[in-house]
């Protein structure tokens, strides 16, 4: 392992660089891994919370702890374990950006976000009221934009007159922003729909059905962070939400001539928020019925807001059988709503939007899609001062699989 220095920065790389050597790993401050990978082909920084990180590889399979990478020197193990140690591909164009202590490729202590939301349709008001509530430690503004007149006038007179007596700054205020200022911010919340199917549909995958003119709408925005060098959160509410994050990368990344040139969005500033609601469900259901009620305490879910959704009773005692049951009712939860006559837009709002991005902005566990091997997928994750960080934990070989067969099919949406 070669150790430098390069613009104040510890660096350790198992090849050879034209930076300053340093004879030894210093035994304090945060050291930078770097790792050589084909840019975008998976996540460009992230927290090296174990010895079994400390590889160029990424698939599904990062989401299971294994052994450590052989060949590591022990005082970059140790650091690893300390929480010191945040990797970088230098093979990107742009990788010394990254090793900025900035949000959010780090979450900085203490900080307040600016947080602006597009659209305020069913989902976006819904998730306005959340963050407004329940947000006023970690959000210093809260930003409302809609193309449709006096729609985000509305939101903002209704919500700022939410408040609690003796305590006028006790909720983050809420103005209107214009669609040429949305990127004035930490945070985008892209919650808009060119479609969404009326509540007589009932059956198949609704959230599916929207994916070609959403993407569109999506891709256009990811197009105007690229022209606004916007170097924030980007978060996708709207469905299906994780096809639509990569959708947003990518166009991000295009030039003119629609060749992928790496000036865009990172893939650690594009997040989907649809997991939570999926997570939520689950334990709804785990509640009702014994059967999966170690749920509760020691299941998990991953993968996409959809059909692909793997869903495990246990990790601890995983039982396939009941897994996929659960799977199926979780997945299904929207269409019996629907079935009653109403959109099933509240507990997504809340549960994968409001609940799920203040957890971030704390730094706290929470569910959400993360970029891995080209693909967003949904697990457990965290923004902390070493970068972000994914849960690892030993998965049953049956589950693994689940989550490899969902990894394919995510691969195959174009």
């Amino acid at each position: 392992m070669f150790y430098y220095t390069c613009d104040n920065h510890i660096l350790a790389s198992d090849t050879p660089m034209a930076f300053e050597p340093l004879p030894a790993q210093p035994e304090t401050g945060d050291v930078f891994w770097l790792f050589q990978r084909e840019p975008l082909a998976g996540r460009e920084t992230f927290a090296v919370s174990d010895g079994g990180l400390f590889t160029a590889l990424e698939d599904v399979s990062a989401l299971c702890r294994g052994e450590d990478v052989p060949g590591i020197p022990e005082e970059l193990r140790s650091a690893a374990a300390a929480g010191r140690v945040r990797a970088v591909n230098a093979a990107h164009p742009r990788w010394k950006e990254l090793l900025a202590d900035t949000f959010p490729a780090v979450l900085p202590a203490g900080k307040k976000y600016r947080v602006n939301l597009l659209a305020m349709g069913d989902v976006g008001s819904t998730l306005a009221m959340g963050l407004r509530l329940m947000g006023g430690d970690v959000i210093a503004s809260l930003g409302l934009c809609d193309v449709r007149p006096n729609v985000p006038e509305r939101w903002e007179f209704e919500l700022n007159q939410i408040g609690i007596p003796g305590a006028p700054d006790a909720l983050p205020p809420v103005t209107v922003v214009d669609v040429d200022h949305l990127f004035d911010c930490d945070v985008f919340l892209f919650c808009a729909s060119r479609f969404v199917p009326d509540t007589d549909v009932k059956t198949g995958d609704v959230r599916m059905a929207q994916y070609e003119k959403n993407r569109e709408l999506a891709s256009l925005y990811g197009k105007m962070a690229r022209e606004k060098q916007f170097r924030g959160l980007f978060c996708v509410v709207s469905d299906p939400v994780d096809p639509l994050c990569r959708a947003v990368l990518l166009e991000s990344n295009r030039n003119e001539a629609g060749k992928i040139d790496c000036q865009g969005l990172f893939p650690h500033q594009v997040k989907g928020f649809g997991l939570g609601v999926m997570n939520a469900r689950a334990a709804y259901y785990a509640r009702r019925d014994a059967r999966f009620a170690d749920f509760l305490t020691d299941g998990r879910t991953f993968g996409p807001h959809g059909e692909d959704l793997v869903v495990a009773n246990s990790l601890s005692r995983y039982d396939d059988a009941l897994s996929r049951e659960l799977t199926e009712l979780t997945t299904h939860a929207n269409l019996e709503m629907r079935a009653l006559g109403y959109k099933p837009y509240v507990a997504p709002a809340l549960s994968s939007g409001a609940l799920s991005l203040l957890l971030l902005l704390r730094g706290a566990w929470h569910c959400s899609s993360v970029y891995l091997g080209g693909v967003f997928m949904g697990c457990r994750n965290r923004l902390g001062q070493s970068g972000p960080e994914i849960e690892r934990l030993p998965l049953p070989e049956a589950l693994l699989q689940r989550l490899r067969e969902t990894e394919e099919k995510l691969h195959a949406i174009p």
